[in-house]
């Protein structure tokens, strides 16, 4: 089933401001600003498994997940995550592909517009250095995982992310409500399914 859609009516307003308050990207950008981009975000609804977008196209938007997650290489991103400004910064075609792990909805603000955001909010500015900043050392870590890690180590240092993420504390311990599948874990670290199905059995 489709993710259902943004309301992008007067009244939808809001809620798509609370969205955007919620994205790191815009963190302290005021309310005003926000309405305006909120304007001119167009949603777009992909389907579980689609290519949001493909390696090597021209990048020239940024995508900011309303519902949903994707897959970016070693990744995923979840509703209130976002991905492509670094095409829209070097101007360079898009470095990998983005793919929708569930079915999901994002919203795209177009480079002429974030542009033009940009130079009116140097805070914006700084918080896209940030970003990719938190991002390269993220790379770096995981590559270094790969690098250093057994499969038992890496399945382990998946799951205490997803857990410091995403966990929800219960009395039994920390539960992960929406972890990734066995798959998407495979993918991220470097093996199998099997290899992780068993992995996560023994443990």
């Amino acid at each position: 089933m489709t993710a259902p859609p943004v309301r992008w009516d007067k009244p939808g307003v809001p809620n798509t401001v609370e969205l955007l308050q919620k994205v790191s990207l815009f963190h302290e950008v005021d309310s005003e600003e926000l309405e305006r981009i909120a304007s001119l975000l167009t949603p777009k609804d992909f389907r579980k498994d689609q290519h949001i977008v493909t390696q090597d196209e021209p990048g020239d938007a940024l995508y900011i997940i309303a519902r949903g997650r994707v897959k970016v290489i070693l990744t995923l991103l979840k509703a209130g995550e976002f991905f492509g400004e670094m095409s829209l910064v070097d101007a360079q075609p898009r470095s990998a592909n983005v793919i929708a792990s569930d079915d999901a909805q994002v919203l795209i603000l177009k480079r002429e517009a974030f542009t033009d955001h940009l130079m009116a909010s140097p805070k914006t500015a700084l918080n896209v250095m940030a970003e990719l900043s938190r991002r390269l050392r993220r790379a770096d870590e995981i590559i270094g995982n790969l690098a250093t890690l057994d499969v038992y180590g890496r399945v382990a240092h998946i799951m205490i992310d997803l857990a410091k993420k995403d966990g929800e504390e219960t009395e039994e311990g920390i539960l992960i409500r929406e972890r990734p599948t066995q798959q998407d874990i495979a993918s991220m670290i470097g093996t199998s399914r099997e290899t992780v199905s068993r992995v996560l059995s023994e443990f």
